[in-house]
């Protein structure tokens, strides 16, 4: 019997843990994103990280909660258009760092799309959003490298 069995987790084709990231589209008007920040300040859903790209007549807020569920609801219910897109949250740290992990998807020839900052750390530590091209991949390889990757249900309940 080999001591090199294969791990459950490859044999059926792991898949790492992802978040929804919701890119909110609100017009360039003062006072428009106090509005989604206070209304998700008044639910008990929280906003774990935020990212703001303005243009002349919009902007598009790319936001991570910590209940997507919930989150979904609070934004139909204000009538904002919105698009869900699945992300990578990984932790960096002590040999983990941000360039080692870039350096680990191009080896994997793997693009990154956009990263940005959580505002909470859940396990203390610096932690990233990460857009890729294939996240299964992705998550794939910095596990293989030692990076520990965020679900939703890791991330403070309160912030």
């Amino acid at each position: 019997m080999s001591s090199e069995a294969v791990a459950p987790e490859t044999a059926r084709g792991f898949s790492p843990p992802t978040v929804t990231q919701f890119s909110v589209f609100l017009s360039n008007k003062v006072g428009k994103l106090l509005d989604l920040v206070e209304n998700f300040e008044e639910s008990p859903c929280h906003i774990c990280a935020l990212s703001v790209h303005e243009a002349s007549d919009h902007a598009v807020v790319r936001l991570i909660a910590n209940n997507a569920q919930m989150a979904k609801k609070l934004l139909r219910e204000d009538g904002l258009p919105f698009a869900e897109h699945d992300v990578l949250v990984v932790e960096l740290g002590e040999g983990h760092s941000l360039s080692s992990m870039c350096l680990s998807l191009l080896g994997a020839e793997l693009n990154i799309h956009f990263a940005y900052p959580l505002m909470v750390k859940p396990n203390g530590a610096a932690t990233i959003a990460l857009a890729v091209d294939d996240p299964t991949l992705a998550g794939q390889i910095l596990r293989r490298k030692g990076f520990r990757l965020f679900g939703e249900n890791d991330l403070p309940t309160h912030t």
